[in-house]
């Protein structure tokens, strides 16, 4: 077991030494483990398929603060790039696809990078016979913000994928600090400026965040099978063995707890994508009850097992957390 900064023993959850362990020593980030609680009901739409929903989580008032100075990036290298260093690997080629429709509509005072996209004449056109993504096809010609890169498969073998290029040091959609438009994703700052969904207008692997969905199909006793679907905060653990060398994360920080708002509400548009309306909804109904019973509570406490980065925020700026 470590120690605070002030002396107090404490467990960071991570490996000794290590930028998370140091992070959570000095006060910056909440330990990695904690208390939670969790909702499991079946799917509205499909009597085959169950959800465990973390309530803590979802009724955490994250927000996301790339672009601002609360955004310390996960590279002290490169701060203002956010979790943006490496690029985003694409899903599929609808993801792929979806890509191309948004980039030729972003002008150079959306995207700091442009022209590193675009021809001569500063035009950027894409073809309409993509190759699919395959290893047949890692050398084929691809669109000029993509590049070839290697990642794991299911059964954990490095096979060719397409990924965001990377630009000095971070994604290629990644603005900096010295662009006239200031730090942040270009896809997301077209998207709020064009009233486009989120998860429209960025690949899957990035809207997604901070959300993390996990699926297994299992047995019940009985013989039957169901797939469950676990919906909960991407942290640094959901990165693999890297996310405990990151200089910093957000989720952890209470400082990206400033938000007010829960994240179930704030998010709706990414969970209706990863659950479906139905199930969404099953969730929004329970989290307005767990609300409406916080403002007849003494403690003012949606939750038994708040999320401490939430409970760190609220009390630093005098409020009742989680909207309630």
């Amino acid at each position: 077991m470590n120690e605070s900064a002030d002396g107090t023993p404490i467990a960071s959850g991570y490996p000794d030494g290590t930028p998370a362990d140091m992070s959570v020593r000095a006060g910056v980030e909440i330990p990695a483990d904690h208390p939670r609680e969790w909702l499991e009901f079946v799917d509205p739409a499909n009597s085959e398929h169950v959800f465990s929903v973390d309530l803590t989580w979802l009724l955490s008032t994250y927000q996301c603060r790339f672009g601002t100075s609360l955004c310390q990036g996960i590279d002290a290298a490169t701060p203002d790039a956010g979790c943006c260093v490496h690029g985003a690997f694409l899903t599929d080629e609808d993801d792929r696809g979806a890509l191309a429709e948004v980039v030729p509509h972003l002008s150079a005072e959306d995207w700091q990078w442009r022209g590193e996209a675009a021809d001569p004449e500063g035009n950027i056109e894409f073809r309409d016979d993509w190759t699919a993504i395959d290893a047949h096809h890692e050398g084929a010609e691809i669109e000029p913000w993509l590049e070839w890169d290697e990642l794991d498969n299911d059964e954990g073998v490095a096979e060719p994928a397409l990924k965001t290029k990377t630009i000095a040091g971070a994604c290629i959609f990644a603005n900096r600090a010295d662009f006239a438009g200031g730090a942040g994703c270009a896809l997301h700052r077209w998207a709020l400026r064009n009233d486009v969904a989120l998860t429209v207008a960025k690949p899957e692997v990035c809207w997604q965040l901070p959300i993390r969905r996990e699926e297994q199909w299992e047995t019940r006793p009985d013989g039957a099978e169901v797939l469950r679907t676990t919906i909960t905060e991407y942290t640094r653990r959901g990165w693999g063995n890297g996310g405990e060398d990151f200089d910093w994360y957000c989720t952890s920080d209470p400082a990206c707890h400033t938000g007010g708002e829960p994240l179930w509400r704030t998010h709706k548009d990414e969970l209706v994508e990863l659950m479906g309306e139905p199930a969404y909804e099953a969730v929004a109904e329970h989290c307005r009850e767990r609300e409406q019973w916080a403002r007849r509570s003494p403690s003012g406490f949606p939750l038994l097992a708040i999320h401490p980065a939430t409970k760190i925020a609220a009390e630093r700026e005098g409020r009742a957390p989680s909207g309630s």
